[in-house]
Order: C-alpha cells, then sequence, then structure tokens
C-alpha cells in the first residue's frame, strides 16, 4: 500500500517514514503544498497524510484543490492547531480524518488502517485468492502446507496481485507502487521479489501461481 506523506517538518517526516515503512507501507515523502500537489497529480496513492502548516501552498489547499477535481483518495490531516474550528475546516474540505500533533504511532498507524479500509478492496484485514490467505495484520502468507512472512516489498506486491487477481499487473506499475516513480531502484528487483514471491506461494501449498505475460506483465491465477 502506498502512501503520500506531505509534512515540512525534516525531522517527523523521517521519523514518520521510519514508522510507516516498518508497518509495511511504502511511503514518498514531500515538504510542500506544491510539491504535493504535484506528486498527487502523477502517482495513484492509497492514502494521504497531509501537514495543515505547510510552505508554499498549505495543507487546506491542497486537499479543496485535489477535491475539486475529483480525487478521492482517503487524506488523514495532520497539524499542531488543536482547536474545534480547525478540526471542522478539514472535514469540510473533504478529509477523513483529522490527527494533532503529538501522537502517538499506534494511534497514526490505527487512524491509516482505518482511514484506508473504507475503499471497498481495502476493508478486510486479510486478503484471499484460492486457498491462499495474506494477513495485513501480521504480514503473513498462509495456505495448506503453512504460512510464510513477507518481507515490506514481497508483501506489498503480493497485496497488489491479490487485490487484482486475475488481472495482468505491468512491471512498471509494480515499479511506480512499491517502490515510488522517482525511485533509483533498477526495474530487476520487481523480478527478484517476484520470484521470492513465486517460492514462497510454493512452500505454504498454494493452488495459485503468479504467471508471466511477455511484454505485459503478470497475473496472479489459479493453477489450471
Amino acid at each position: 500500500m502506498r502512501l503520500l506523506l506531505a509534512e515540512d517538518e525534516k525531522m517527523l517526516s523521517d521519523a514518520l517514514v521510519a514508522i510507516l515503512t516498518h508497518a509495511n507501507y511504502s511511503v514518498d515523502a514531500v515538504y510542500d503544498g506544491q510539491e504535493a500537489l504535484d506528486y498527487l497529480e502523477g502517482t495513484d496513492y492509497d492514502g494521504v497524510i497531509l501537514d495543515i502548516m505547510m510552505p508554499k501552498k498549505d495543507g487546506l489547499t491542497v486537499l479543496k484543490t485535489i477535491r475539486a477535481s475529483g480525487n478521492t483518495v482517503p487524506v488523514l490531516l495532520l497539524t499542531a492547531k488543536s482547536e474545534i474550528d480547525d478540526r471542522v475546516a478539514g472535514l469540510d474540505c473533504g478529509a477523513d480524518d483529522y490527527l494533532t500533533k503529538p501522537f502517538a504511532s499506534k494511534e497514526l498507524l490505527a487512524r491509516i488502517r482505518a482511514m484506508t479500509r473504507r475503499q471497498p478492496a481495502l476493508r478486510d484485514n486479510d486478503l484471499h485468492f484460492g486457498n491462499v490467505t495474506l494477513a495485513r495484520t501480521d504480514f503473513l502468507m498462509r495456505g495448506p502446507a503453512g504460512e510464510a512472512r513477507l518481507a515490506n516489498k514481497e508483501f506489498q506486491i503480493m497485496e497488489m496481485l491479490m487485490i487484482n487477481a486475475g488481472q495482468t499487473i505491468a512491471t512498471e506499475r509494480f515499479m511506480e507502487k512499491v517502490w515510488g516513480y522517482d525511485s533509483e531502484a533498477e526495474i530487476n528487483v520487481v523480478w527478484v521479489n517476484l520470484s521470492a514471491l513465486r517460492k514462497k506461494l510454493a512452500a505454504v501449498g498454494a493452488d495459485i501461481q503468479i504467471k508471466a505475460y511477455r511484454g505485459l506483465g503478470y497475473c496472479l491465477e489459479a493453477m489450471g
């Protein structure tokens, strides 16, 4: 799951990126409102964490702009302001939730989970396809022969495949969603992680497979 973090305090941003990455999210961090808008125009995100007080464009302006354009991505507002009027203004602009600084990391993660679960494909903590279950709470893939713990990128790739089971996903799409469109990673990191996932699917006794379609991408399918 890919998140955009827009927070101008560099130390806080770095700490939040570490927390979110440890929780198996992919995170793009930006430091002003204009940059947030640029990223939101170029990338599809599963959620946005948006500070209100930012340079160039404030968070409420960013929120109003993306909602006016029809972008319904879930948005969690972060702010040092605690007055009720500010909370109401943020929610009236289209925010899904509101968190006042300082906050506990556990509460942040819980609010992100709640916010993203409002999307139809993300309501269940577990994803199921064939005889395989992918658990979002503990990042385990389970099958009749046992379970396998997935590394961060493996989990995000498998999550994409299971949400879009039966649909072909281009390698470039994995790069954009899991590594970020401005990542310096080489495209072969996708192949390495897919290879690892195939081995883990076999280890748990899966009756599903990741099938490659030359020139098109990869698809999660039932074994025929």
